[in-house]
């Protein structure tokens, strides 16, 4: 796999799970961003003091691994209507400090596990809190950035372009170190679109048809975190 590692560069962007499996070994920093919507939970929770324990699957085996953290599980249905927390960024914004959670998300959460086979440190990064992750990252020599994406119903990755972006994002605020042509292409992406563009995306329009649009827009603002999320102890939390 050398031809597609892009190892001669400091700053690298490859998809999904075949990044952690063919890139990551050589990282000794490694950001997952997935936008709408693990990431931006993840970023939402942190600046109120949560903490956020990725876990890959929605089933049974969530609750239990609650229980062995001394957490509480995320409904696995975005659209419960009852008290507690979902994968809906909005529904973390009344979590107090100190709270503990476990976030079930096929994508985020997934290549979190993944990435814990690896001796890099771990960020999730989203807009809200780009500049606060390129700040965290400049302490590492080779970084590979992650846009997670999401699942075609046969469950093959479909790339997310709010990932993408968002990747791009990164890329640019670490514009002085040695840039793959991956990661330019992504510095490309994040250039030249606008929000309104995003806010038209295939993620987005999903959301939106759900009834998720408060969700879209907290997932696009920028910069609004001065908190970088790092995987600490097995779970999320923000550098302060």
């Amino acid at each position: 796999m050398t031809d597609f590692s892009q190892a001669d560069f400091d700053v690298r962007v490859e998809w999904g799970a075949p990044a952690m499996e063919h890139l990551a070994a050589e990282a000794d920093c490694i950001v997952i961003i997935d936008v709408m919507s693990f990431s931006t939970c993840v970023s939402v929770a942190g600046e109120r003091g949560g903490m956020i324990f990725p876990y890959p699957w929605k089933d049974a085996s969530a609750q239990q691994f609650a229980a062995d953290n001394n957490a509480e599980c995320a409904q696995f249905d975005r659209c419960f209507q009852g008290q507690g927390f979902t994968l809906s960024p909005c529904s973390l914004l009344n979590m107090t400090a100190g709270t503990r959670l476990v976030l079930p998300s096929p994508n985020g959460s997934a290549l979190t596990f993944k990435a814990k086979a690896h001796k890099a440190a771990i960020f999730t990064a989203c807009f809200r809190n780009v500049t606060a992750t390129a700040r965290a990252c400049e302490n590492y020599r080779q970084i590979l950035i992650v846009p997670a994406g999401e699942k075609w119903p046969d469950n093959s990755l479909r790339p997310a372009l709010e990932d993408f972006a968002a990747a791009g994002g990164l890329v640019s605020r670490l514009s002085h170190r040695r840039l793959s042509a991956e990661a330019r292409a992504a510095c490309a992406v994040y250039q030249h679109l606008t929000r309104a563009e995003l806010e038209g995306c295939g993620s987005a329009r999903e959301l939106n048809r759900r009834g998720f649009a408060a969700d879209i827009a907290l997932c696009l603002e920028e910069d609004v975190s001065d908190f970088a999320c790092q995987l600490q102890g097995g779970f999320f939390t923000a550098l302060r």
